[in-house]
């Protein structure tokens, strides 16, 4: 028996995170899979009511929030302060969220705090023997392994796009205020704004439907002999502004900034995917100019769909890494996808 506590923090308009709506349906599966467990909400943010009140179909016997100007947004002091007292306030045995910047960088504190033990990157939930278990993968996503603790608190962050997103009927419930008081030592540190990129400079959208990997073929001489950067750069630029797709790179290709050879300029290593690299999840995958090699192909090990283009029939993406191959030059095809683009 258990008691799990889940903790989140709400965006600026008020409402939960996607990676936060997955971590829930992971608390709520860890509540019904544990025989005799419950299930608890904690929520910070500057208003917390309207997202206790999504969620109020969860099962939660309980809601607790801190809220206020002072916890609107991201700062370690206040949000450590705030989740501490949550769990202290709660007596959770497990404590699960989800794995944001904002919850990344605040519960390790929170967990030493209590004297608990946290795990982060969870992939999975799994019983051993009566005993849970969690997931995670090492080395780059080529092993997983399944560990578990006897320590409690135990902390688990748990990775976006591992589980399905919560959907229930939302309702009324009463948040238990947590009160905390922060003294002038905890706000030396001051929100002055935020700069966004602009929707057309961003390249890495984690929520796209399609992820677009451009290889280090696109900066090589082509048929005439050439390179053709600028070029490359227009097509792979119109691409992902016509489809809203998500840009990755190979190592290779970001590689080349350092050693002086001409690159796509809106490239950098946030980019990379395999290798040093992420490890994305998208519906669709399209790697263009790759040669299919084994560590990139492992960045691709969550698509659900692999596509390629490259002129080399016997490439590494031709035996068995793909599913569907087009032989073909990456920049006649590329170009004639925008000029179809542009006519829908």
């Amino acid at each position: 028996m258990e008691t799990i506590l889940y903790l989140a923090h709400t965006e600026a308009d008020g409402t939960l995170p996607k990676p936060a709506l997955e971590a829930l349906s992971a608390a709520t599966k860890l509540a019904q899979d544990r025989a005799g467990s419950t299930l608890r909400v904690g929520i910070v943010g500057r208003d917390v009511q309207a997202a206790a009140d999504a969620i109020a179909g969860c099962g939660a016997e309980t809601f607790y929030g801190v809220y206020g100007e002072d916890f609107g947004t991201s700062r370690y002091s206040s949000d450590a302060t705030a989740f501490e007292a949550i769990v202290r306030a709660a007596g959770p045995t497990l404590v699960v969220a989800p794995g944001t910047s904002r919850l990344s960088r605040a519960l390790p504190g929170v967990a030493l705090r209590v004297d608990g033990r946290i795990d982060t990157h969870v992939a999975g939930l799994v019983s051993e023997g009566g005993d849970l278990a969690i997931q995670r993968w090492y080395y780059r996503q080529r092993m997983v392994a399944t560990q578990t603790r006897t320590q409690r608190p135990w902390f688990l962050l748990v990775d976006a796009g591992v589980f399905e997103p919560w959907k229930g009927v939302p309702g009324s419930v009463s948040v238990k205020a947590v009160a905390v008081s922060l003294p002038a030592g905890l706000r030396r540190t001051e929100i002055v704004g935020v700069e966004a990129a602009s929707s057309d400079a961003q390249t890495i959208r984690p929520d796209a439907e399609l992820l677009f990997v451009a290889g280090a073929g696109w900066t090589k001489k082509q048929a005439d002999g050439q390179t053709h950067v600028k070029e490359a750069e227009a097509l792979i630029l119109d691409f992902l502004t016509k489809t809203k797709a998500s840009l990755g790179s190979s190592k290779s290709l970001v590689d080349q900034t350092g050693e002086g050879q001409a690159v796509i300029g809106f490239l950098s290593h946030l980019n990379q995917v395999g290798q040093t690299g992420a490890t994305p999840r998208h519906p669709k995958g399209l790697s263009t100019c790759c040669h299919g090699e084994e560590p990139h192909v492992v960045g691709w090990r969550f698509i659900n769909e692999r596509r390629a283009i490259n002129l080399d029939p016997n490439c590494g993406w031709a035996r068995g890494k793909t599913d569907v191959l087009y032989v073909a030059d990456a920049f006649k095809l590329i170009a004639r996808v925008n000029e179809l683009l542009g006519e829908c």
